[in-house]
């Protein structure tokens, strides 16, 4: 089988796939998030290279399929290094008697904590529970779509599931992760204190990076699940982020 005829198998079973799985996310999850449209681009990205190369006449010359070969070859090793990374944060359990724990928001719906946020406070819980000195910040404000900070929302729902409220500091300003840290830090002394920052699984890695360049000295991550079919989108995005914020200096 010719070079050209792998790669148009590739790009039609690839496609299709990232199609299929997009279609997943709308049906289950629905697209509130954008990002989740990049399954679809990609998926029509691939179908469309596919349908070029059943083409005959497009053929790629020798010294083409080597720059593209080198050019796949160097994508594949610097996406499989940086998920080999998000990967090792899903591991992550904290140390005992941590000082304080940062707990990132995340959705709020008009019932509750979404799933991926009541798994990050979940895991909090049996850490406060385990260690009953430690102190909390739940991090987050408030998103056009919901009907509270996602700070109140988090202290109420530990409140509820018996975690004392003079142990629960809230940080309700912040919109992304880097804030999220950036504003914590304010309730903190970042380097002496020890600090675990509790999040979704994927999101560890990223999180504590952020961190330490923003001059936490001593903190760890501790590991919320997630769920495994979305594992997908969420490590796809953690990819972008890694990447985007190493370019910007954040990492």
């Amino acid at each position: 089988m010719d070079w050209n005829k792998r790669l148009k198998i590739f790009c039609f079973t690839m496609g299709g796939l990232c199609i299929f799985y997009f279609c997943v996310l709308a049906v289950f999850v629905g697209l509130s998030t954008k990002f989740n449209y990049a399954w679809l681009a990609l998926g029509l990205c691939l179908l469309a290279a596919g349908a070029l190369l059943a083409k005959k006449k497009v053929l790629f010359s020798r010294s083409v399929r080597k720059v593209l070969g080198i050019v796949l070859a160097v994508g594949m090793i610097l996406f499989l290094n940086i998920e080999g990374l998000i990967v090792s944060g899903f591991f992550e359990s904290g140390e005992e008697n941590l000082d304080y724990l940062i707990i990132l928001g995340a959705q709020i719906k008009e019932d509750g904590p979404s799933n991926i946020l009541k798994a990050r406070l979940d895991c909090a819980m049996e850490y406060l529970e385990e260690n009953p000195e430690t102190k909390v910040v739940v991090s987050g404000g408030q998103g056009s779509d919901e009907p509270m900070s996602e700070a109140e929302r988090m202290r109420d729902y530990l409140v509820q599931n018996g975690i004392a409220e003079e142990r629960i500091l809230i940080e309700d300003n912040s919109v992304n992760t880097k804030q999220n840290l950036n504003f914590s830090a304010e309730y903190i002394n970042i380097e002496e204190d020890t600090v675990g920052i509790v999040t979704s699984n994927f999101h560890v890695y990223r999180s504590v990076k952020l961190a330490e360049n923003q001059g936490y000295e001593n903190v760890c991550g501790i590991s919320a699940k997630s769920h495994t079919f979305l594992l997908p989108a969420n490590m796809l995005r953690e990819f972008v982020c890694v990447v985007y914020y190493g370019l910007t200096g954040n990492l």
